[in-house]
């Protein structure tokens, strides 16, 4: 009984191994074609600006994989962004307080994820289904608020601490990375972190263990919202502007494949958190390497679905086979 015990992480440990490997050679793959095509995507304005890219979606699928961790999923984090994006940008807007702006965006995003954790662990709902919903509610409500034009003329401190460089480094990926960096620590180290891992890998096992698995899915669910929170201040001092287009489909599956592709089961109870930073920071490199092959847009979302499809099939034969 030991031995099968102890087996589980060492097949787990190898699919991490072998997944990173397979990244790691893609990664090579489009840097060596981008070496021949597109040479100028090397100059370091071009990467500087991928890394800000980067920085947003690697903190929406830090939240992103916090859920998924727990057996759930959150298909309203983007919009979730972008509504509490548009609602603090329109209090900054009218009142210049960019503290209290901030605050409003993590709190609406916070409270939305809590709504879903309370549908997800306390009403038993089932996560697709109430984040589908939640994603509708959340984008309908940005178009209502805006009437689809772009929330602008926000405070120009607000603006020019986003356009700011520490060590070389825009302020966006330095919050980025202090933000992975944070979550990583948490699910290491915490108490909360062994229980959601319990929780995703069987429920079941988890209650009789006296786990509060409601408790528990709440907490992971309210977490990916304090990151979508964070997205919402970034992405509107990025761009100086907040709108419902802040969020979108092709948004929901970079986040997801971000997770995916950084070694996080779709089917709950393994991963990491910095695999999925590393896995947003994949899916940047691609859209950009295919947009600098000029790449239609249509085109690029399909391989994308192909590369997420690709690595839910190999985590589950990997699982299977292990």
């Amino acid at each position: 009984m030991t031995a099968a015990v102890s087996s589980a992480p060492l097949s787990f440990a190898r699919r991490y191994r072998a997944r990173n490997v397979v990244v790691a050679l893609i990664i090579v793959l489009v840097l060596g074609l981008l070496w021949v095509l597109a040479p100028n995507f090397f100059k370091i304005n071009n990467l500087i600006n991928i890394l800000v890219q980067a920085a947003t979606l690697a903190v929406m699928a830090v939240g992103m994989s916090v859920v998924m961790i727990g057996g759930g999923i959150d298909l309203s984090l983007p919009f979730s962004a972008a509504v509490s994006a548009v609602l603090g940008a329109m209090y900054m807007r009218a009142t210049g307080g960019v503290v209290v702006g901030s605050l409003i965006m993590l709190a609406s995003a916070t409270a939305i994820g809590f709504l879903n954790g309370v549908a997800v662990g306390y009403l038993g709902m089932i996560p697709f289904v109430v984040t589908l919903a939640m994603m509708s509610i959340t984008a309908g409500s940005a178009v209502w608020l805006t009437n689809s034009i772009s929330i602008s003329h926000l405070p120009p401190e607000f603006i020019s601490f986003f356009r700011m460089r520490l060590a070389g480094l825009p302020i966006p990926v330095i919050a980025g990375i202090s933000v992975c960096a944070i979550a990583a620590f948490l699910m290491s180290r915490s108490v909360f972190a062994r229980q959601l891992y319990a929780v995703g890998s069987n429920r079941r096992a988890a209650t009789i263990a006296r786990i509060s698995t409601n408790r528990v899915l709440l907490t992971s669910y309210a977490a990916a919202g304090i990151s979508a929170g964070i997205a919402a201040i970034m992405l509107t001092g990025r761009l100086a502007s907040a709108s419902a287009n802040l969020a979108s489909p092709s948004m929901v599956l970079d986040v997801v494949s971000a997770c995916v592709i950084g070694g996080v089961s779709i089917y709950g109870g393994a991963g990491k958190v910095w695999g999925a930073a590393l896995g947003a920071l994949f899916i940047t490199l691609l859209s950009n390497a295919l947009n600098a092959a000029e790449v239609s847009l249509y085109v690029s979302q399909m391989i994308r679905g192909a590369i997420i499809i690709a690595f839910i099939a190999f985590d589950r034969f990997s699982a299977v086979g292990g």
